[in-house]
């Protein structure tokens, strides 16, 4: 029944996302403030010692989808009023909003810049960095996504003039012409290490160029990062689902809150982002969780937005240098407390603030933190919807921050020095616009200093060497000799590509013999990155924990679970690959480093690498050693499919893995040849192995077996027509009187689970993740939607159309059309389910057209047969559903 249109729920960005539990407002202390915004009458909580104050309303900032904060207040907010479905350009601007006042509401506001869907901002001096969809001017079409920078010299609130592109196509424009902006390319933040970290959907992008003329392809996806010039663009982790903003700690590292959830019991994660990392999505997170970097935590459900570390030591100790990360399905922001791991960090969640469908926060230098709220202003934005709100601690005052460019070279050093991120991170900047002598000195003093908190050391570090260029290595070389700070100055040493002709390879040698796991993890990723030979014997002596393992057969690996212990290996792996190690590997296979160098080969589709690998086969009699190469050669019999941006594995993909879209390659048929002769010399048990293989590394020969197989299995089939004409009161009312009435009466979860039976709901819509998935999960839906929402999307099915479960129509050869929910996708066919409960599974090659309907395939009026009292039942049973 239920063909959820969320007509609010996906208004804004990822979306669709579920609850484990029902929020608990109460803070850490159990005490909390309210505050009622004039313009929206909607409630906002948060902990009795801040001070929460409506900033901007609908009426200057409607649909707010982003914000930054320059250093000294100014608070630009993107509003979007397309959305993230919407497809009609012309609806987007960047407001600057100025409380000269500073008693937490603007006063005065300029329209800065027209920007369609801004979806991340930097205020930096008298820049403006902005990623926004562009679009044609001949067709009105999407053309792709941008990251540019807008200038205001006059400092009159509006910018220059037109905007100057840093990298161009940064998101597919296909799926931007046919979804909107749903997991595009996201939030935008700068580290102290002066580079622009950019949050990649997963829609991931095909020839993005930088400004150098560079091009980078990305399926899926992850974390990019370029310099503020729009030159050095580079992927700096891989493997998530639709990030949408990066939290940034002093020491560089990097945390996300990504939602993975469409429907099929994907939840959202928060994790550490370590450069060269692969995160797994959508390919290897379930079955290959031995190769990659698993998340902190499975959090249930719900839609990461922005992200930001605080570090200002105006605010109160407990809400202080831990990331805060916005979760708009939750309406809820949240602090994630964070303790070292080995190389990486535990973490404790913990409810903050609750603002109605939070998109973005940021602070400035003053300790004033602005959160945007989109406020139900629905899936293409809504000009009476969203606002602003300012929050400060309770005993807050203001303290102007000084104007950057009146300051000498000395003064911008101390604030280098300052215990609040916003300030160090502005001085620095304005620093490398003075002459570069006197800087990199300024900055040298400060990162050399012994007795300062590691925090500024780091700063006047990065500083130091984004001034002296190439010609800084020697003193970064010095740091590294320094127990604090020889992590990283390892990473400053590494951290250009454009800069490595002159570093040397010792310190980097040395930093794998440290004791600390973050020292090493360091100095591995920067071996990978300085490309010397002479680095991967080293390397390939990191040492693989036995407790690594592969899931067993038919489970899911553990993908929430934090595993410091993979992390080094992982990294070294990533190096191996990134240094083409083919000799060295293939060389170590059977020594005491066999277990890397294999892990390392599955992913070099080198004919070096196949021939080496079978040539090891043959020499070797140790037979679970023949098992490890034989398994590592199946991995390589296909591989992915060079990525051309036509595609996308949508929104219900095929996770088996280990490829999406895999091709057969050059050493394919002397993979095949070997692997038969094998399979011919087995008996009826060892035949076994390779239908395992088989089966778990998709190669698609016959022979073995063991391959999977979908059963077209009937579960229910409803006469629907037969209810929907069906009339009662529920029908004979409108929906305002049967929304009014659903807010008096509580109903009967029992009797609304018999109702949810009885109305044929069980058709397209399952409530135990176990049951076959059908049309959208009702297992969580009340972690998702109130009961007002709820009904709303049951009553008005066409509203909007849930996301990952549009109605969709395919024809196909044979004179054959179906129409029903997408419930799997992969390169070669796709598995789709009727509104009947019927299962059809298509070959993709077969598909001659596929639309997605613009109506549900909910019909409207399922519901009027109901009482009040039953209507009431179904929707308090709904509202229940929290798995």
């Amino acid at each position: 029944m239920l063909k959820l249109s969320l007509n609010v729920f996906y208004a804004f960005l990822t979306l669709i996302g579920f609850i484990e539990k029902p929020v608990n407002s109460e803070t850490q202390n159990n005490s909390k403030v309210i505050t009622r915004t004039t313009a929206t009458a909607t409630l906002q909580e948060g902990p009795s010692d801040l001070k929460i104050t409506n900033f901007a309303g609908p009426e200057i900032t409607p649909s707010p989808a982003t914000l930054a904060v320059s250093p000294n207040g100014e608070v630009y907010v993107g509003v979007d009023m397309m959305g993230s479905l919407g497809k009609d350009p012309g609806k987007g601007s960047i407001i600057k909003l100025v409380d000269t006042d500073h008693d937490g509401k603007a006063d005065q506001h300029t329209v800065f810049a027209a920007v369609d869907n801004p979806r991340g901002i930097i205020s930096l001096g008298d820049q403006l960095f902005v990623l926004h969809t562009t679009f044609s001017k001949e067709t009105g079409i999407a053309s792709g996504m941008d990251l540019v920078v807008f200038e205001d010299a006059d400092k009159n609130g509006v910018a220059d003039g037109p905007s100057k592109p840093l990298i161009q196509n940064i998101s597919s424009p296909k799926f931007l012409q046919s979804r909107g902006t749903d997991h595009a390319t996201n939030g935008i933040r700068m580290g102290i290490d002066g580079w622009i970290y950019i949050a990649v959907g997963d829609f991931g992008f095909h020839d993005a160029v930088d400004r150098t003329g560079k091009k980078l392809t990305m399926l899926g996806g992850g974390i990019v990062r370029v310099r503020p010039d729009g030159t050095e663009m580079e992927v700096y982790t891989h493997g998530m689902r639709n990030i949408y903003d990066v939290a940034i700690d002093p020491y560089m590292n990097i945390f996300t809150r990504g939602n993975t959830n469409d429907g099929g019991g994907w939840n959202i994660r928060f994790s550490h982002q370590i450069q060269s990392g692969e995160y797994g999505y959508p390919v290897l997170f379930k079955n290959f969780t031995d190769e990659i970097i698993p998340a902190l935590v499975d959090l249930g459900g719900g839609s990461g937005a922005g992200a930001l570390y605080m570090d200002d030591s105006t605010w109160p100790a407990k809400y202080n240098i831990v990331p805060m990360m916005a979760d708009w399905g939750r309406n809820q922001l949240y602090i994630h407390r964070v303790t070292p791991d080995g190389a990486s960090f535990k973490q404790t969640e913990e409810e903050f603030v609750k603002l109605p469908q939070i998109t973005d926060l940021d602070v400035d230098a003053s300790g004033r933190l602005y959160l945007s709220a989109w406020d139900g202003a629905g899936y293409s934005g809504n000009p009476g919807k969203g606002f602003v709100v300012r929050a400060v601690p309770a005993n807050w005052e203001y303290k102007p921050f000084p104007d950057l460019e009146k300051l000498s070279v000395n003064e911008l050093a101390d604030l280098l020095k300052s215990d609040n991120a916003v300030a160090r991170l502005h001085a620095q900047q304005e620093l490398l616009d003075r002459p570069a002598k006197k800087a990199t000195k300024a900055a040298w003093k400060v990162a050399a200093n012994k007795g300062l908190p590691l925090p500024a050391r780091i700063a006047g570090m990065y500083t130091y060497a984004q001034a002296a260029g190439e010609n800084g290595t020697k003193n970064l070389v010095k740091l590294t000799k320094e127990s604090e700070m020889r992590e990283f100055a390892l990473r400053a040493l590494s951290d250009r590509k454009t800069r490595l002709k002159n570093v040397p390879i010792e310190p980097f040698l040395e930093g794998l013999k440290s004791s600390s796991e973050r020292v090493q993890a360091a100095a591995i990723i920067g071996l990978g990155r300085l490309d010397r030979a002479e680095a991967v014997p080293a390397l390939l002596q990191v040492k693989v924990p036995a407790s690594l393992a592969a899931p067993a057969k038919g489970t899911e690996g553990p993908h929430a679970v934090p595993n410091a212990p993979v992390i080094l290996p992982h990294l070294a792996v990533q190096a191996l690959v990134n240094l083409q190690a083919v000799d060295a590997s293939v060389k170590a296979i059977g020594t005491d480093n066999s277990k890397l160098a294999l892990w390392a080969l599955r992913y070099m589709h080198d004919p070096k690498a196949v021939d080496g690998l079978i040539t090891a086969y043959q020499q070797t009699n140790d037979q679970e050693l023949k098992k490890e190469i034989l398994t590592t050669l199946s991995r390589l019999y296909k591989k992915e499919a060079p990525y051309d941006g036509s595609w996308w594995w949508s929104t219900r993909p095929d996770t088996h893995g280990p490829y999406y879209k895999e091709i057969a390659w050059e050493s394919s048929p002397a993979i095949e040849k070997l692997l038969k002769e094998e399979w011919n010399k087995a008996g009826a048990a060892g035949k076994e192995f390779y239908a395992d293989l088989n089966a778990r590394h998709r190669m698609g020969i016959t022979e073995f077996g063991g391959e999977e197989t979908i059963a077209a299995k009937e579960e229910i089939n409803v006469d629907l027509e037969k209810i929907k004409n069906q009339k009662g009161q529920v029908g004979k009312s409108s929906i305002e009187d049967v929304m009014l009435a659903m807010a008096k009466i509580k109903g009967d979860p029992v009797k609304g689970k018999a109702i949810f039976a009885q109305q044929g709901c069980v058709a397209c819509h399952s409530i135990e993740v176990s049951e076959s998935m059908k049309g959208p999960f009702m297992g969580q839906i009340g972690s998702i939607m109130n009961r007002e929402q709820i009904a709303e999307s049951i009553l008005k099915p066409n509203a909007s159309i849930s996301q990952g479960f549009a109605s969709v129509l395919i024809t196909a050869k044979g004179d054959k059309s179906y129409m029903g929910f997408i419930t799997q996708e992969s390169a070669d066919k796709i598995v789709m389910r009727n509104i009947a409960g019927q299962v059809f599974t298509i070959n993709t090659k077969d598909i001659l057209s596929r639309k997605e309907l613009e109506t549900s395939m909910m019909p409207a009026g399922l519901a009027n047969a109901l009482s009040y009292e039953e209507f009431a039942s179904l929707i308090t049973f709904l509202s229940e559903q929290k798995k």
